[in-house]
């Protein structure tokens, strides 16, 4: 099987746990990995990690270009949070005098970037001959990716990393979608005295669950636009120690159309 698994959430307390489960999908499957945001030495600590579990095969990383539609809407409302935090002081010098987009998150000041739907992988070819190869891969195809124009000129943004791995995935013909995450499942009746998991869900059930404001939006729509691309797709949601068992459906949640 092909098999993309994305990595969202805080992956760093899981490191071991999470290069176990990935080493057992490698073990006799193709396997993609992408990584969401967080310090770039857990990428590294990562490779180490499955370079030891899994001596007879390569790992490489990749760094990719994500391409993005210049007249996409979100460049009109950044809204992604990026950088470090400063004051109302340093905001408003650093709106003037490069003219940053600030918005308040919490208690300081942030900078925002715009969040563009991804549009293509300049990479997707070399991606694909590398996994033909026998090659583990780790794309960095998200938001740690290069967004650019689509004439690989680099622009200021943040591509969404879940909708990246779900086109990559789409694009590579993978059989399966793992969004790994810092929650179990997706929940029935979530913030109630008694949420419950939910298994098995159709993509138009799923997003009638999924208010517009969720924090997990992006990810239920890059479950669901994977499990409809074509018949057979399948995407799971689960958390980032379980990926074996959320290739098989023994945890997390089961994305697919009937």
């Amino acid at each position: 099987m092909r098999i993309v698994a994305s990595l969202g959430g805080n992956a760093s307390p899981h490191l071991d746990e999470i290069a176990r489960g990935l080493a057992k999908l490698a073990d006799r499957n193709e396997v993609v990995i992408t990584r969401g945001q967080g310090p770039r030495s857990t990428g590294y600590r990562l490779v180490r990690r499955l370079r030891r579990l899994l001596p007879g095969r390569e790992i490489v990383t990749v760094l990719t270009e994500t391409v993005v539609d210049l007249d996409d809407p979100a460049f009109a409302r950044p809204a992604r949070f990026v950088g470090p935090v400063y004051s109302a002081v340093q905001a408003g010098r650093l709106t003037a005098e490069l003219g940053w987009t600030m918005r308040p998150d919490r208690f300081a000041w942030r900078r925002v970037v715009p969040s563009p739907e991804p549009r293509d992988i300049v990479e997707l070819p070399t991606i694909a001959r590398l996994l033909d190869d026998g090659c583990v891969v780790i794309a960095i195809a998200n938001g740690d990716g290069v967004p650019t124009g689509g004439d690989h000129h680099g622009v200021e943004a943040m591509v969404d990393e879940d909708l990246a791995a779900g086109l990559l995935a789409a694009r590579l013909k993978a059989d399966t979608l793992l969004l790994l995450t810092d929650v179990p499942a997706i929940m029935r009746d979530d913030g109630s005295r008694h949420p419950s998991p939910i298994r098995e869900i159709t993509p138009d059930e799923l997003r009638s669950l999924t208010p517009p404001d969720d924090a997990m939006n992006a990810t239920v729509e890059a479950a669901c636009r994977f499990a409809e691309h074509r018949r057979g797709a399948v995407a799971a949601i689960g958390h980032l120690t379980d990926a074996p068992e959320l290739r098989t459906g023994a945890a997390g949640t089961r994305i697919e159309v009937p």
